[in-house]
């Protein structure tokens, strides 16, 4: 059985979702195709925060803000390793989709500085509502969206990629794209043979990430000449008790708040303000990969309820945090020398005071905060690991989302979008930047689909 529509998306998330709603509203008739039962993918399991500058939301609450600092932030964190096209062509658009973003319905009910942020402009969404809301839209404009239905090839035809063969409920079908096909299917967290291919360093973390990240759209691509981009960069995330799982991340970021980091023997070894991708890459080299973020009250008082960094308050209510009114106790409880936490603490609150911290610490995150002596009983302590979450490597394209050869040419038809791609983030990462690429790529993607099928058509 064969189908014609104008576009066909591989993915569910929040950039295949924002593609279907573009797509759908200028008049193409869209499918979409979700391998897994239920829609949204890996965006119902991020840290909820949109990286998006100069919103009537920051001006609400007398945060000022631009473009170009987001611009620059993203490269700085990305050591400049970053694709700058794609990171400007970002900045271009982000304003654009935020206020895109609302007019669907999105709602955003939080702005904090996170990581790498020089300014507050973690826009915080509630996923499931993003994704409703998006899918609703998408389905009011005419997109059709199925799951379970798994792409096993793509195919071309007269130079061009316009064929997507895929099995749905025991049955196979091929769909012909007339105008594009949209790769935005998410990363690879869960495949053990890419994982060992491209990041074998990565070999003791905590697996998460959508169950449906197995790579699919990389082997798609990769099949029609696609290149890659940033698989030597790719890193865990840093921050999750060990307990964790997908249902219970479990996650926090005290550090950014103003907590310090030690391994099993009570010393610092990293500037906690660093990215958390960063972090990670220096708790693997630890011993045992065994850290403790230690903290104070006043760090506590922080806390953000119900924020996915920030709600130190629910961890410690389930129990994944040791808590004591001293420095000495709670070094007996972490099992880590007490003498050594002692100095260790008593070394970081003089370099706050002077300023000449050892390892370089002058900030909560990235420009962002000033840190805060760790004098206030009581003191907290969690154990914490780092996670495969999310890869930020991928296909490469260019900022129009057009897949690319090795040469850099654009494969005619071929377009993807958010966590599949690579080329973005560089050697760091952004919090907020991977939702926010997705939702501006998906966008540009279907936008070009139909621009470029349409001046084709012209010419014929």
């Amino acid at each position: 059985m064969k189908a014609v529509v104008d576009i066909v998306i591989i993915g569910a998330g929040m950039a295949g979702l924002c593609a279907s709603v573009e797509a759908a509203a200028a008049g193409a008739s869209v499918i979409v195709l979700e391998k897994q039962p239920q829609i949204g993918g890996s965006s119902l399991l991020s840290g909820c925060f949109m990286a998006f500058a100069g919103t009537e939301f920051q001006k609400q609450h007398g945060i000022t803000d631009s473009a170009d600092s987001l611009i620059e932030d993203m490269l700085q964190v990305g050591q400049y390793k970053n694709d700058r096209t794609l990171v400007e062509t970002y900045g271009q658009h982000q304003l654009e989709t935020y206020n895109w973003l609302v007019n669907q319905g999105v709602q955003f009910i939080d702005c904090q500085a996170v990581s790498g942020h020089t300014n507050p402009r973690g826009h915080t969404i509630v996923p499931n509502q993003a994704i409703d809301m998006l899918k609703s839209r998408a389905i009011e404009h005419g997109a059709k969206i199925y799951t379970d239905a798994v792409v096993t090839r793509l195919e071309k035809r007269n130079e061009r990629v316009e064929q997507v063969h895929v099995t749905y409920r025991g049955h196979s079908y091929v769909v012909e794209a007339r105008k594009g096909i949209i790769i935005a299917s998410g990363g690879f967290s869960r495949s053990e043979d890419l994982l060992e291919h491209f990041a074998p360093g990565l070999t003791n973390t905590i697996r998460l990430g959508g169950v449906g990240n197995t790579g699919d759209g990389i082997r798609l691509a990769c099949e029609q000449g696609a290149w890659l981009r940033d698989t030597p960069y790719l890193k865990g995330t840093y921050g999750f008790h060990p307990s964790s799982t997908n249902d219970n991340k479990r996650q926090a970021h005290t550090f950014y708040k103003g907590g310090i980091i030690v391994n099993e023997q009570g010393d610092r070894f990293v500037n906690e303000s660093i990215s958390y991708k960063l972090l990670g890459d220096a708790a693997l080299q630890q011993s045992d990969q065994s850290t403790f973020q230690i903290w104070d009250q006043t760090v506590m008082d922080k806390g953000v309820k119900g924020d996915a960094l920030y709600d130190f308050a629910s961890l410690e209510e389930l129990g994944l945090m040791e808590r004591s009114e001293s420095i000495e106790a709670l070094a007996t409880i972490i099992g880590v020398p007490p003498s050594s936490l002692q100095q260790t603490i008593s070394s970081y609150n003089e370099a706050v005071d002077t300023g000449n911290d050892v390892l370089g610490r002058t900030t909560l995150t990235h420009t962002f905060g000033k840190p805060t002596k760790i004098i206030t009983a009581p003191f907290y302590a969690m154990n914490t690991s780092t996670a495969m979450l999310a890869t930020y490597a991928g296909v490469t394209v260019n900022e129009k989302a057009e897949v690319l050869n090795p040469f850099n040419e654009s494969i005619p038809g071929l377009f993807a979008a958010g966590e599949v791609v690579g080329g973005f983030h560089g050697a760091g990462y952004m919090t907020g930047s991977s939702l926010g690429k997705a939702a501006i790529f998906g966008r540009i993607a279907a936008k070009q689909a139909i621009q470029q099928s349409n001046v084709e058509e012209a010419l014929v």
